[in-house]
């Protein structure tokens, strides 16, 4: 017995020892808010931004990528008050835009940078002029400096109701009162689809005077003298009077200060320890996993509704969808480590049938927003894990989205079956067994009809071509593998597990895949369905962490201009080209892969293990549980997985479900340099069921 107790007062300490490493960080100094902010490498932005919320202040820039900012630029153009972080259609948001300036003409004004710098919730900037910009954000509350240098005579705040990204502007309206603007804006929102209105309050410290600009959409605030013109800016989703409620009286430092404690307790629902170097690439990336979707709702729980209308809910209201990016990554990673929001989350999806939804946007979004085509996979992911949701009266429009997805093209078919095979999942929890059997049926109908026409043959010459097919985004190597639901009948339809395997093996040897898009990343977990699980630890560490070849960046250029190196970078050229993060999608799958679990498939409550990124990780639950996972053995030299051990018992498998991993407790993964078969026997394979 003193043997056994002295190696339980060993792993006692050890355990103690973690959680006071994992403790003592504060994640939020680790990000750095210019990863992805230039070129074409993540269409981001530096923008003080607050954890899951619309508002952020940030930098125009000339030139400019989507999100408004190139950090190599040095002409600004000024500020502006919103944006969606990574997406396409040249920029989404960037309204209210606002320009320091002295003189009489604030187009022509130039403010040349001379350097930049921020943290997450805070951006400053020096111009050549001496003038000085920096903002910060918590919650809904912006507060923007702009000091000016001595000898200015007046200092002036050029104002721009009418601006927006991508001529995305609509209309709007604002009236002065004292120091304050009162105002509403109305945009269009990502590619244009629909549109939503922003209800904002601008409050000027100091003695301030407004005059009209060159359109009835501009104006100028002015005050005496050098030193600091400030403004504060609230807003919000149902009116101008909640957003003046939202104004507070904090100065800057503080300001500031609340931003970087608010990001801490988000970024810390996940804590890591291992080498710093990559613990900042870690929260960067996490960080640009919670900047959407957006909390919509007031303090009294009142909302808009996508049809205008204003609703009443006892939980946070959230909006600001990009679900046909990231429904496979970014969703599921809230899903896993932030319980506490997830909940809220889901039903707000859920609601989206309520009140109109549409693939886009309607033309009354309480904010911006992308798209929301796989909704339904989204909502069977979530009543699989345990979240209750209220789907009462929805079953009308649920079938009624069903009825118009497209299926003209191949890749669309199997979108269409996995919408299917999700609403077949959700009528199944709502004790409709007979709709759900029919949408099961129609699911494996339509993917296996799809396959075998389109799919099944490799030997065609287009297999590899993009564009091919009319297909969006995607070649025909990388859309065969968009069945993961049914993972039993996909091995069957590819000859068998030996043929499955090789084919995988071909489509990763050869560098068919691509991690510039979302069509196959889900791809690289497959191998744990066929019995050979190693590969996968081996691809997802090489992926994360290591080179790899990528051949196609919107295009193939395969033999022509391929790139060889990492994928992911703390850097302003951060993703791979033509990468855009896409809402959180491509860095959520960082993160997923970096803790060491990835979902099977979304809809389902399982989870396939890898080796993590890191030595130890730290999963925060709901009820003040906590997840500690620990690698022994580790090293970036040991990607393959040894022997699974939860609380003590050895699983003898890789792989989780959602509710193991909710009681929390101790998972102890022992790494290996060498390929084991460990789990090999004990496979989790979705079966269409």
């Amino acid at each position: 017995m003193p043997f056994y107790n002295s190696l339980r007062s060993l792993l006692t300490g050890s355990l103690l020892l973690l959680t006071a490493g994992l403790s003592a960080q504060v994640p939020a100094a680790d990000v750095n808010i210019f990863l992805g902010t230039s070129g074409d490498y993540g269409q981001l932005s530096p923008a003080a931004s607050a954890p899951f919320s619309y508002l952020s202040i940030g930098p125009q820039t000339d030139p400019h990528i989507h999100a408004g900012y190139e950090h190599l630029a040095k002409k600004f153009k000024g500020f502006t008050h919103n944006r969606f972080e990574g997406v396409g259609c040249k920029g989404s948001g960037g309204i209210l835009f606002v320009k320091p300036f002295t003189g009489a003409d604030p187009h022509n004004f130039e403010l040349l940078k001379t350097g930049d710098t921020g943290s997450a919730g805070y951006y400053a900037v020096n111009f050549s002029n001496g003038i000085r910009a920096a903002m910060s954000v918590a919650g809904y509350e912006g507060l923007e400096q702009y000091s000016f240098p001595e000898g200015t005579a007046e200092k002036k705040l050029f104002i721009d109701f009418g601006y927006a990204f991508n001529g995305a502007f609509i209309e709007e309206s604002h009236t002065v009162a004292g120091n304050r603007i009162n105002g509403q804006i109305r945009a269009r929102t990502t590619c244009g689809a629909g549109a939503y209105t922003v209800y904002f309050v601008m409050e000027f410290g100091g003695r301030t005077s407004f005059s009209p600009g060159s359109s009835a959409h501009e104006l100028i605030a002015s005050q005496p003298g050098a030193g600091v013109l400030e403004v504060r800016t609230a807003f919000s989703s149902n009116s101008i009077a909640e957003a003046a409620g939202r104004l507070g009286s904090r100065p800057l430092e503080m300001v500031r200060k609340a931003a970087a404690a608010a990001w801490s307790d988000e970024l810390s629902r996940i804590t890591v320890k291992g080498d710093p170097a990559r613990e900042k690439l870690f929260y960067s990336m996490l960080y640009r996993s919670l900047q959407s979707p957006y909390v919509v709702s007031g303090k009294n729980g009142s909302y808009r509704a996508i049809d205008g209308s204003i609703q009443r809910s006892e939980q946070d209201v959230y909006h600001g969808w990009s679900i046909w990016d990231n429904y496979k990554t970014q969703l599921p990673l809230l899903s896993l480590a932030f319980s506490n929001r997830y909940q809220a989350i889901a039903q707000s999806v859920a609601n989206l049938y309520r009140y109109g939804k549409k693939d886009y946007a309607t033309q009354t979004e309480p904010a911006n927003s992308v798209r929301t085509e796989h909704a339904m996979v989204v909502l069977l992911d979530a009543l699989n894990k345990g979240y209750r949701l209220n789907l009462d009266g929805l079953a009308d429009s649920l079938i009624a989205e069903a009825k118009r997805i497209d299926t003209k093209t191949p890749d669309k078919r199997l979108e269409a079956a996995i919408d299917y095979w999700a609403l077949g999942g959700i009528f199944k929890h709502m004790k409709r067994d007979q709709d759900a059997e029919r949408y099961r049926q129609m699911a494996a109908s339509m993917w296996r009809t799809t396959w075998n026409q389109d799919f099944k043959d490799l030997t065609k010459n287009d297999v590899d071509r993009l564009p091919a097919r009319n297909m969006y985004q995607g070649t025909v190597w990388q859309y065969r593998w968009l069945v993961p639901y049914d993972l039993k009948g996909l091995i069957s339809a590819a000859g068998g597990a030996q043929e499955f395997i090789s084919q995988l093996d071909t489509f990763f040897g050869k560098n068919y895949y691509t991690h510039t898009n979302e069509p196959d990343i889900q791809a690289p977990v497959f191998y744990n369905a066929a019995g050979q699980p190693w590969k996968s630890q081996k691809l997802m560490r090489s992926i994360a962490l290591d080179t790899i070849t990528e051949n196609y960046f919107n295009s193939n250029e395969r033999d022509i201009g391929a790139y060889i190196g990492r994928v992911f970078k703390n850097q302003p050229e951060a993703l791979l080209r033509t990468m855009d993060d896409d809402g959180g999608a491509m860095s959520s799958w960082f993160v997923l892969a970096a803790v060491g679990m990835y979902p099977a498939v979304v809809g389902h409550d399982v989870y396939y293990l890898n080796v993590p990124a890191f030595p130890s990780v730290r999963l925060r639950l709901q009820g003040n549980k906590s997840l500690y996972i620990v690698v022994k053995n580790y090293s970036d030299s040991n990607p393959y997985i040894q022997r699974v051990v939860l609380n003590g018992k050895d699983l003898k498998r890789t792989w989780l479900t959602h509710a193991e991993i909710m009681q929390g407790g101790t998972l102890e993964i022992t790494a290996n340099p060498k390929p084991q078969p460990y789990g090999s026997e004990n496979l989790w394979v979705s079966a269409g069921n």
